[in-house]
């Protein structure tokens, strides 16, 4: 189910998801604190108790809360949330101030995606090199920062599935969101292709020479300037 775009006609099991979860995330609840009694949030939402333990038993799933016979709902600890979730990252990202999440996954990016460029510059199929290249060649002929987006998001994505590491490509699917959301903001500077267009460049062709320190420097640099790029477009720049 879909809780971040929920339609008009939404199920108030997906609506108290929605509401409690991004209360926890935002701090409203904290960490060891209960949530309101069932009787209460029945009455608040206007729904039976299975509806409202159906919704608890979701944010249980998630991490974000635990449930206890005779003491209630009571809110985890933040690192035993599971943040890679895609409705916890999406509370997450709506949250938290812009510059101070996309350094978080700036710096997160740094850590992952160099090592992925390496392991593609050893492990990738000429299948898969054409395939990042094809990805490469749309983010070229992108008229308009929009229009670049979703050939943006699949050449780091090709890249990530051909290190033939299922972990590491599932850890960077699990960002994508996040990753969007960052793209967005960072290809509304000016001179994008100019400035952006180089620097992936430099990874497919690290990647296609079967070069792999070449590939994991290359994405280093594109990743710097990824944080110049989204600090021009904040107005703030981002911390290293």
């Amino acid at each position: 189910m879909d809780y971040r775009k929920p339609s008009d006609r939404k199920s108030m099991h997906s609506r108290i998801v929605q509401d409690l979860g991004m209360q926890i995330v935002a701090g409203r609840f904290k960490p060891d604190e209960k949530l309101p009694a069932e009787a209460s949030l029945c009455e608040e939402y206007a729904v039976s108790r299975p509806v409202l333990r159906e919704a608890t038993r979701v944010l249980v799933a998630k991490g974000l809360v635990y449930s206890k016979p005779r003491v209630g709902s009571v809110v985890k600890p933040r690192r035993e949330w599971h943040i890679l979730d895609p409705d916890v990252l999406h509370w997450l990202m709506q949250s938290t101030p812009q510059n101070e999440f996309f350094n978080l996954l700036t710096s997160v990016r740094c850590i992952i995606e160099p090592a992925a460029a390496a392991l593609a510059a050893q492990y990738a199929t000429e299948e898969e090199i054409a395939s990042i290249g094809e990805a490469y060649q749309r983010m070229e002929a992108a008229p308009t920062p929009e229009a670049l987006l979703q050939p943006d998001l699949d050449f780091h994505s090709r890249i990530a599935e051909a290190t033939h590491n299922d972990l590491l490509a599932h850890l960077c699917n699990m960002l994508s969101l996040a990753l969007r959301e960052a793209l967005k903001h960072s290809n509304q500077r000016p001179n994008l292709h100019e400035l952006a267009m180089p620097r992936h460049r430099a990874i497919l062709t690290a990647i296609e020479n079967r070069d792999a320190l070449s590939a994991k420097q290359a994405t280093l640099v594109q990743l710097d300037d990824a944080r110049t790029a989204l600090g021009v477009v904040l107005g703030q720049e981002l911390p290293l």
